[in-house]
């Protein structure tokens, strides 16, 4: 009889080992399951953030393109308004040899009017501020101008 009592307690231990040892392999496949879920998710937020991170970086590598193709377009206008001044320089000085030609080839005009006294020089002072010479005709300073 106590073999019996024996072998049925530990048939109990065995049973109750085996319900225990199920349980806990469920808890932890629930656990592990639950882990990949959480993972799956953080992945698909990480693929989310990649994708914005390489946009971005779309955005700035367009961004940085463009200002050097607006720095090349102000290098490029700079060097044309130079040359527009030093054509205007030249014109200028053009203008005023062949005034003072025609004054030096005019029997009318004095020594006095020759020299373009503070007159001559305030109208010129005027026009330089101004940002033209009075002096150009229509379709010199219209030339000029291009």
């Amino acid at each position: 009889m106590w073999i019996v009592v024996a072998v049925v307690a530990v048939l109990m231990i065995a049973a109750l080992i085996a319900v225990v040892s199920t349980l806990r392999n469920r808890r932890l496949q629930r656990e592990a399951e639950q882990l990949r879920e959480q993972t799956r998710l953080e992945s698909a937020k990480l693929e989310r953030r990649e994708a914005l991170a390489e946009e971005t970086a779309a955005k700035a590598r367009a961004a940085q393109a463009e200002a050097e193709v607006k720095a090349a377009e102000a290098a490029r206008l700079q060097e044309r308004a130079a040359a527009h001044q030093n054509d205007v320089a030249a014109s200028r000085e053009q203008l005023e040899e062949q005034r003072k030609r025609a004054d030096s080839l005019d029997p009318n005009v004095s020594d006095r009017d020759k020299g373009h006294g503070a007159e001559s020089d305030e109208s010129a002072t005027n026009a330089e501020t101004v940002g033209h010479d009075p002096r150009l005709d229509a379709d010199t300073y219209g030339r000029v101008k291009n």
